[in-house]
């Protein structure tokens, strides 16, 4: 089989089919790979062909805050106050300390610090549901259609592939609450970059008193001995396979024994996920609760050297459904909207606040957005059931459905000029009528901010044939960074 893998490398150019035949050969499936094979395969990536050059200014990074189902831009960061009351719902907007800048009243400290961030108003794609919707403004495909999991990897797999450093006791890509699925449908994935691409996932409620993020820093003496009498138990019994090794993949296992070990005794990595080492003010700051602690989790993560970092805001501070699709049949959109805003406020300001205060806010971009926005008409029916956010069972309730046509995206830091408004939406909020933004714009811009080359750089797919990471799109001027 070795010998078939070298004359498929010889035959297809070095960047493609080495690393697609090791993803697909020498690894297999995600579910048997473990933490070395991670390390594994991030070091073959590496070797077999050449990335694109590392910008030599310090390196940047991004934090995603991705709020699943898509929120409402008229009840939050584009009000309509002059529309027809079957459009602009209940929410008065507030002045900001941005000239001309208007927000929900739900958002009083984004008010406060709207000079600390741009908000883009003008996003608008063609993906309907939630699936097709989400796999459009994380990877670029341009299909209408849902998807049981995507053909496209996600920007956050591609700027992992194509920056991560096997060096760093932490992972390059840290997904708290990770961007994964919706209901059955796979919404992100590294897809053909293989599973060494994606994110080192945390789960649960950091701001439990019993959270702690498993096998990260044992300290425990005895576990300690057993891992490193499992690792050398595992060099002898792969021993035979090294002395047959043709290609030399085997050759470097011992280091990657020792960067897994690495990560899981590690004090840099204990003290980064440790949340009960930042001070009480600033996590009550950040808020005891899950969106808050998720949100300083982020920012310790990329204090920490982490690059890409995405937290999902979802579960049971959205309201009944856990999400933020806001149908009629859901949810009460405006009870819904006005239960978890005052959490939602609170972290994302946090978030933003600590990024300039620490001094963050030139490397690293956050951006908070979701895969669509809501209809602007109010639309009406009966509820499915009772709980935070919904009547009860029967009652008729305002909802708003899916509207890929218009949405509002929030950026902060990224060394981007701040208190701007980037596009604008007619009277109703139904569609852009200045500066209409698409996915692959979105990607540009991020990637930018990456140092990564998005109009020249090609990915090989299952087939090895070269894809681009951006089909069609420029990155948005005011978004790039002054530096």
């Amino acid at each position: 089989m070795k010998q078939q893998l070298k004359r498929r490398q010889a035959s297809q150019r070095p960047t493609g089919a080495s690393r697609r035949e090791f993803m697909r050969i020498g690894l297999g499936g995600f579910s048997s790979l473990s933490l070395p094979g991670l390390y594994q395969l991030q070091a073959a990536a590496e070797s077999q062909g050449k990335t694109p050059e590392k910008p030599k200014k310090e390196r940047t990074a991004v934090i995603l805050v991705w709020c699943r189902g898509g929120v409402s831009h008229l009840d939050t960061y584009d009000p309509k106050p002059d529309a027809a009351s079957d459009y602009r719902g209940p929410f008065s907007p507030i002045a900001t300390n941005t000239e001309g800048l208007l927000l929900s009243e739900l958002l009083p400290r984004h008010a406060q610090i709207s000079d600390k961030f741009t908000i883009l108003r003008s996003i608008t794609h063609t993906g309907g549901g939630h699936p097709a919707g989400s796999l459009q403004v994380l990877g670029g495909d341009p299909d209408r259609i849902d998807k049981r999991k995507p053909k496209l990897p996600d920007f956050m797999s591609v700027a992992n592939f194509l920056r991560r450093d096997s060096n760093n006791a932490l992972p390059n890509y840290v997904g708290i609450n990770a961007i994964t699925n919706y209901d059955s449908f796979q919404i992100a994935g590294p897809t053909y970059l293989g599973p060494g691409a994606g994110p080192f996932q945390i789960g649960g409620d950091p701001s439990a008193p019993d959270f702690k993020v498993p096998n990260i820093g044992l300290t425990d003496t005895k576990q300690t001995e057993r891992l490193a009498q499992r690792i050398s138990l595992r060099q002898q019994f792969d021993q035979y396979r090294r002395d047959l090794d043709l290609d030399g993949s085997m050759e470097a296992m011992n280091q990657f024994e020792a960067q897994a070990t690495n990560l899981l005794t590690s004090k840099q990595a204990a003290d980064a996920f440790d949340l009960s080492r930042e001070p009480e003010h600033i996590r009550e700051r950040y808020g005891m609760h899950q969106w808050g602690q998720q949100c300083l989790m982020a920012r310790r993560l990329v204090e920490a050297g982490v690059e890409i970092i995405t937290t999902e805001l979802s579960g049971k501070l959205c309201g009944r459904v856990r999400n933020w699709d806001d149908h009629a049949v859901n949810h009460h959109v405006f009870d819904a909207i006005k239960y978890r805003m005052p959490f939602y406020d609170q972290a994302v300001t946090a978030l933003i606040e600590d990024i300039y205060q620490r001094g963050l806010n030139k490397r690293v971009l956050v951006v908070v957005a979701g895969e669509f926005g809501r209809t602007p008409r109010i639309s009406y029916s009966k509820s499915t059931g009772g709980g935070i956010g919904s009547g009860s069972a029967g009652t008729t309730q305002p909802g708003r459905d899916h509207w890929p046509n218009a949405n509002s995206m929030l950026f902060a830091g990224g060394n981007i000029q701040t208190g701007q408004i980037i596009g604008a939406t007619d009277g109703k909020g139904e569609g852009p009528i200045e500066r209409a933004v698409g996915p692959h714009d979105f990607l540009a811009t991020i990637y930018s901010h990456l140092g990564i080359d998005y109009a020249n750089t090609f990915l090989p797919d299952f087939s090895g044939r070269p894809t681009p990471i951006v089909m069609h799109g420029n990155a948005i001027p005011e978004l790039t960074g002054r530096g």
